[in-house]
């Protein structure tokens, strides 16, 4: 930590957590409850909190450090760019934001006339997506005012992303939200193609359901999805901002299937801030004109640059095949455990299922034995580690999960 950072944390530096975190609660809204720890420091896939305890980091921030915490070339090159030009205004445009939208275009296979709009978070890139919904619009005598998502998604909290998401306890707080979503049960193909019809303007997919559980679709559904919408004229959006670069051991958990638009964020970054929108074809492009759609930070330097840089380590290091044959590894050893009933995901993007509803406690007693993951549900884990996370650092949470699972019963049964 520099000088000025020090000395404007002043003595904050020096509290235990249970101080700091009073005076957390103090001063910040309190829409994410008291933070479990503290943290201040992070090396590979370990972090350290206020109180100098270590812990593995299965969570990742939630599938964003890709890379870990403080990869030596992400952090240089930040610190390079930063230091060469930071912000720009998007009345002009960087070297670093055409290469990433040009690498994005290429890794996503992505069709002459494709285009890339960046944001700074996946809220974001699928408020994008909405709006590209909307231009989606039909005709006078026939409009599109329709769009469809599915039960148990998640596609953010902002209005237009929340209006999409489907957990009521999320949205009935902020109602009335924008209008025309229906939502239908996830996987179910003839469900898909009841709901589409020439009102429909867009259809929002997860490729894999990442907040409900990592809940996955059988093989053929986003291909389904890719036909019924083709066939109807209505956009198909599939949200990967969680299980976009690499997180599954691919580029895309969709790859094959090129939709209309597609969303990113989550790991795009390797922990700087950036997500994106890209739009596939000229005809879906075409829809959102000049000073219909902005932002002032979106695809700034500096957060494309952090993008390349995150890019270029997976590619370079084969990280892809890792996350493959690690997230292959250890879901077959959870899958062995007496207490997991089901265990599901691709890569390094895993949930499993406990017998008893006591995934909550499992969490809060691995953090105090030093692991961070986190409970989509009441029965279940969910596990997302940085994509450099070794085989044995892996082993040591599968070692340690039968004595947290019997603490957490023994616990609930007190």
């Amino acid at each position: 930590m520099n000088e000025i950072i020090e000395q404007e944390t002043g003595a904050l530096g020096v509290l235990a957590g249970s101080e700091l975190l009073a005076r957390y609660n103090h001063s910040l809204l309190g829409v994410f409850g008291t933070p479990q720890r503290v943290l201040v420091r992070g090396a590979g896939c370990h972090v350290w909190d206020a109180d100098g305890k270590e812990y593995l980091d299965l969570l990742s921030g939630i599938a964003v450090n890709a890379l870990g915490h403080a990869h030596p070339l992400l952090t240089s090159v930040i610190s390079s760019q930063l230091a060469t030009l930071g912000h720009i205004s998007n009345f002009f445009t960087s070297p670093t934001q055409i290469a990433l939208a040009e690498k994005l275009l290429a890794l996503s296979e992505a069709p002459a006339g494709s285009k890339v709009f960046f944001t700074n978070s996946g809220a974001e890139a699928n408020e994008a997506a909405f709006k590209l919904a909307r231009r989606n619009a039909g005709t006078p005598e026939v409009p599109r005012t329709k769009i469809i998502a599915l039960e148990h998604a998640f596609h953010g909290r902002t209005m237009g992303a929340l209006a999409l998401t489907w957990k009521q306890a999320y949205r009935e707080p902020f109602e009335p939200l924008p209008g025309g979503v229906q939502w239908i049960p996830a996987g179910d193909i003839e469900a898909l193609r009841a709901a589409v019809d020439e009102t429909t303007a867009a259809v929002f997919i997860e490729p894999i359901q990442g907040e409900a559980g990592v809940i996955e679709f059988a093989s053929g559904y986003l291909q389904a999805a890719r036909d019924i919408t083709a066939a109807a004229g209505a956009l198909l959006v599939f949200d990967e901002v969680q299980t976009g670069i690499g997180r599954t051991g691919a580029w895309f958990a969709s790859a094959g299937v090129i939709p209309d638009a597609m969303t990113l964020a989550k790991g795009l970054g390797g922990g700087f801030p950036i997500g994106a929108m890209i739009v596939f074809g000229t005809e879906a492009t075409g829809l959102l004109t000049p000073g219909q759609h902005g932002t002032t930070f979106g695809g700034n330097p500096v957060a494309t640059a952090a993008a390349l840089a995150t890019l270029h380590v997976i590619e370079s290091q084969d990280l892809l095949a890792q996350v493959r044959s690690v997230g292959e590894d250890v879901r077959e050893k959870l899958a062995a455990l007496e207490f997991v009933t089901a265990v599901r995901g691709q890569g390094l993007l895993i949930g499993l299922d406990l017998a008893a509803a006591v995934a909550p406690a499992v969490v809060g007693a691995a953090l105090e034995a030093g692991f961070i993951i986190n409970a989509p549900g009441p029965n279940t884990l969910r596990l997302a580690p940085p994509l450099i996370v070794t085989t044995e650092q892996l082993d040591t949470f599968v070692a340690a999960l039968p004595a947290l699972y019997a603490a957490a019963v023994a616990g609930i049964q007190e």
